[in-house]
C-alpha cells in the first residue's frame, strides 16, 4: 500500500550531516552542500565531490564566479595555503572547470545508480502512468525538454500526489537531451523520475551542489526538488540560462 506523502517513515530519519567552514567566504554548512578540494600527490588542488581523498581537505560553498574571482585576486591561493597549512601546492586556471565538470559526474553517475537499481524511470507514458498512480518521488526534465511534454507530466504528478493547486513541478536539469541519453546509455532521454525518497534526496543532494555552483538556483533545496522529512517535494523552479 502507497504510503500516504504527508506521513514520515522511519527511513526518513537521518543523522545530521557534519558541518563544514567554506575558506572563502567563511560560511558554516553541511559537508553535503559545500565542496571539498583536496591535493594530489603532485600537488595539484582539484575537486573532491565525494570527499573520499585522503590526507587534509579544505571546503567551499561559493557559485562558479566568486570562485573565479577569488582566483583572479588571489584570495584563494591564500585561503588554501592557510587551509593545507603551507602545502606546496599548484591551482589549475581551470579549476573551476574541473569542478563544474566533477559536479555533473558526479550527478550523471548517480542517475545511472538509480537506473540499474531499477528506481529511474524514463519515458513519458511510463513516467505519467506512474506519477498518477502516486509513485513518484522525484521528476525531472532536460535543459530542452518541451514546454508541453514537461506541463503534463508536472500535472500527472501533483495529480497523484494529492498536491494539485500546489505548483508542484519538475526540476528542469541543466543538462540537455543529448548529455542524459549519453550518461545513461539510452536513446532521447528526456524526462526522468524516481519512485523512492532515498534516491530522489541522493540525486537532489548532488543536482543541488550544482546548481549552487553554476549560479542557477534561487533556492537551492527547493530547485532540486527536495523530499522533506514529511515526503512532501519542494516545488519552487530552477532558474536556467
Amino acid at each position: 500500500m502507497r504510503n500516504p506523502r504527508n506521513e514520515r517513515v522511519s527511513s526518513d530519519i537521518d543523522s545530521a550531516s557534519p558541518e563544514r567552514t567554506c575558506i572563502l567566504s567563511g560560511e558554516t554548512a553541511a559537508r553535503d552542500e559545500l565542496l571539498r578540494l583536496a591535493i594530489s600527490p603532485d600537488g595539484l588542488v582539484l575537486p573532491d565531490v565525494h570527499a573520499r581523498a585522503p590526507g587534509r581537505g579544505a571546503w567551499i560553498g561559493v557559485s562558479r564566479e566568486a570562485l573565479e574571482k577569488a582566483l583572479a585576486k588571489g584570495k584563494l591561493k591564500g585561503a588554501l595555503a592557510r587551509a593545507f597549512k603551507g602545502a606546496p601546492l599548484s591551482i589549475p586556471d581551470d579549476l573551476a572547470d574541473r569542478i563544474e565538470q566533477a559536479l555533473i559526474r558526479a550527478l550523471t553517475e548517480r542517475l545511472g545508480l538509480e537506473l540499474k537499481s531499477g528506481k529511474l524511470l524514463m519515458g513519458s507514458d511510463r513516467i505519467a502512468q506512474n506519477a498518477r498512480e502516486g509513485r513518484v518521488e522525484w521528476l525531472g526534465h532536460s535543459a530542452d525538454a518541451s514546454e508541453d511534454g514537461s506541463r503534463k507530466l508536472d500535472q500527472a504528478w501533483r495529480v497523484g500526489s494529492e498536491a494539485e493547486g500546489s505548483g508542484l513541478k519538475g526540476t528542469r536539469l541543466p543538462l540537455d537531451r543529448e548529455t542524459l541519453s549519453v550518461a545513461l546509455g539510452r536513446d532521447n532521454v528526456v524526462h526522468l523520475a524516481l519512485t523512492d525518497r532515498g534516491a530522489a534526496n541522493r540525486v537532489a543532494s548532488l543536482l543541488q551542489r550544482l546548481l549552487h555552483f553554476q549560479g542557477q538556483a534561487t533556492s537551492e533545496r527547493h530547485a532540486a526538488g527536495m523530499v522533506d522529512d514529511n515526503g512532501q517535494a519542494d516545488a519552487a523552479p530552477v532558474t536556467t540560462n
